[in-house]
């Protein structure tokens, strides 16, 4: 079971991601990395971001981010743990999410749409990573 928010769970993903066929042939054309940004909520008391480096259907370095250190990436989303959970647990559906507002995308949204099937792989990978949220 991994901790989410955590760089240990954010590192399962990465690891989960690098196995995944499915994942390196949806996203192969995708070049942006990530902060996910994580607020409060229930025993979350801060907010806390995560990094990925998505590039070519590979994730090339994934982890917690200690202090804002200059990083820019290319997208951010940024939503509360209870949405967060919602999603990875498929009670959500993440564009849903998106649309209504419960997450906010920030970045490219023309690289976004068309690489919709790399998204959904994205989320995909979530819900297989074993959680314990903070909720």
């Amino acid at each position: 079971m991994f901790r989410f928010p955590s760089d240990e769970w954010i590192k399962a993903m990465m690891q989960d991601l690098n196995q995944s066929q499915s994942y390196k042939e949806a996203a192969k054309n995708w070049e942006g990395d990530f902060y996910f940004i994580i607020e409060p909520g229930g025993m979350l008391t801060e907010t806390v971001t995560l990094y990925m480096d998505l590039w070519h259907g590979e994730c090339r370095n994934a982890f917690k981010v200690e202090k804002l250190d200059g990083l820019k990436p290319a997208f951010q989303l940024k939503g509360p743990v209870s949405v967060w959970k919602k999603v990875m647990t498929k009670q959500l559906d993440p564009m849903q999410a998106m649309m209504t507002g419960q997450l906010k995308l920030t970045g490219n949204m023309a690289m976004v749409m068309k690489n919709v099937r790399a998204a959904k792989e994205l989320v995909e990978s979530c819900t297989r990573i074993p959680t314990e949220f903070p909720l």
